[in-house]
């Protein structure tokens, strides 16, 4: 049986929050502040700008950065509905994010069981600081979604995201759905892709072809 794989972002995608970007401008504002939009205009890579951010943060602000997560994200609408729906369409999800794992498994946990796996951002709290790594990195991201997605080498893909941590991997997915700022990075390459809003676009897209 052909395996259908959708690689599905999480901030600001699964989430209605870009919920990454606004817990590192919560606990490293002033570094958040001058990097962040060197990252977004690609002048900093992924790698050096996200390591030199999460190391100003102490380790022992962990559980309240988690606090925050749990208590500022808000799944984006049709997302429960759309994973309800996915085994009778004959895909399965994954989601890749470029924040961290630890984040995603805390606020999806209800619908774990749904979800094929979590691919993201680990962190190493021995330190004073914030050190941070994942299985995927390479010398521009700390996590490298198009080495999750060639890892698995679906027969059948899907890729769903919103911003530039999901750039690379929507030019080596055959199908995209963007929103956001993916957008402009997508539309200034001249590469297709499908506009979504909320999941129940991508469903009904995906109904429309059973």
């Amino acid at each position: 049986m052909a395996e259908r794989l959708i690689f599905c972002d999480f901030d600001g995608t699964i989430l209605v929050e870009e919920i990454f970007r606004d817990l590192i401008r919560e606990f490293a504002p002033a570094v958040s502040e001058r990097i962040l939009p060197e990252i977004l205009a690609l002048r900093v890579s992924l790698r050096d700008g996200l390591t030199e951010i999460l190391a100003s943060i102490p380790s022992a602000r962990w559980p309240e950065m988690e606090s925050f997560v749990v208590e500022h994200s808000h799944l984006r609408a049709g997302f429960v509905d759309f994973l309800d729906a996915l085994p009778r369409l004959g895909w399965e999800l994954l989601v890749v994010t470029g924040g961290f794992t630890r984040m995603a498994e805390l606020v999806l946990a209800p619908l774990r069981e749904r979800i094929r796996a979590i691919h993201g951002l680990e962190v190493d709290l021995s330190g004073s600081t914030l050190r941070v790594f994942s299985p995927w990195q390479d010398a521009e991201e700390l996590v490298v979604k198009k080495a999750i997605y060639a890892h698995y080498a679906p027969d059948e893909a899907i890729c769903i995201g919103d911003s530039v941590t999901d750039l690379r991997l929507a030019r080596d997915c055959p199908r995209v759905f963007a929103r956001n700022g993916l957008i402009d990075y997508l539309a200034a390459e001249g590469r297709a892709y499908t506009r979504f809003e909320d999941f129940g676009d991508v469903l009904r897209a995906l109904e429309g072809e059973k």
